[in-house]
């Protein structure tokens, strides 16, 4: 009975001790919110084969091409650290306007995806293959990532990741309910497979055609708000090649003007884009 009670004992013993010393499950290195949020920025726009460091990169290295060129204009070193962040961001913004166009493209041919399957499915096919025929007979825009589903599908006969991989390749909100409807849809399986896509079709036109009549009346005072922005730091721009005038922002005084000049800038255009603006469609079905 002593020998058992102490066999127990240095069991539970060594457990004890093995919760501290053995190795816990190894995990996936989590990225860092600036990786991530320049990954899904890429994805948004729809640029392949750029990394989010090489992005980063990019950006640092145009915000120091804009400050040696402006520094090198002005000699004065608060218009050259200006415009260099102003560079410095010129790649976001780009990446941030072609997703904006990319979206509403999309929007735009979203009911005719729709439309393509439900005649797919109406003339025989499954739904895996009235997918994959988007790539062939869908719009050109929107072909190659089906195409690449088609092509995940045959190879590993997995609907739900072939999902989830043309989910990420498009990157794209509407695409996300469109899909995980047709997830939903092939899982319950039925026979309103043709009248939820009918149903999802005309949503999407009522809603894409709402959304660009409003964006049409819109767009007044976002491009105001840009050109208000934009024309001090023109002008500061051209002021650059007259040494005389601008040696006198070369001074701590000049820097606190400019500093104060940007920061009033930058939030006068958030807070108009924050009055005008119209609230964007978020992919809450990753």
């Amino acid at each position: 009975m002593g020998l058992l009670l102490g066999l127990f004992f240095g069991i539970g013993l060594l457990l004890i001790i093995a919760t501290f010393v053995a190795p816990g499950e190894s995990r996936p290195p989590q990225d860092g919110r600036l990786i991530s949020r320049s990954r899904e920025l890429l994805a948004s726009a729809g640029v392949e084969g750029v990394t989010p460091g090489a992005f980063i990169g990019a950006c640092l290295i145009t915000g120091l091409l804009g400050f040696a060129l402006m520094f090198a204009v002005s000699g004065a070193l608060p218009i050259g650290a200006v415009f260099g962040l102003m560079a410095g961001a010129a790649p976001v913004a780009l990446a941030k306007s072609r997703a904006r166009r990319r979206l509403a493209e999309f929007r735009e041919l979203w009911p005719d995806v729709v439309d393509n399957i439900a005649s797919a499915v109406r003339a025989g096919l499954s739904l895996s293959e009235a997918l994959a025929q988007v790539g062939e007979r869908g719009p050109l825009p929107l072909r190659e990532p089906f195409r690449r589903f088609g092509a995940d599908y045959a190879s590993t006969g997995r609907f739900a990741e072939s999902l989830d991989r043309l989910k990420a390749r498009l990157a794209d909100p509407v695409g996300d309910r469109v899909i995980e409807a047709l997830r939903i849809a092939r899982e319950v399986g039925g026979g309103d497979l043709g009248r939820l896509l009918r149903s999802l079709s005309t949503f999407l036109r009522d809603d894409a055609r709402t959304r660009s009549e409003l964006e049409s009346r819109q767009s007044w005072s976002v491009n105001g708000a840009r050109v208000a922005v934009a024309a001090p730091w023109l002008v500061l721009a051209l002021l650059s090649f007259q040494g005389d005038v601008i040696e006198r922002y070369n001074s701590p005084v000049g820097a606190i003007i400019i500093g104060a000049g940007a920061v009033v800038c930058v939030f006068a255009y958030r807070l108009m884009l924050r009055i005008g603006r119209l609230p964007e469609p978020e992919r809450v079905l990753r």
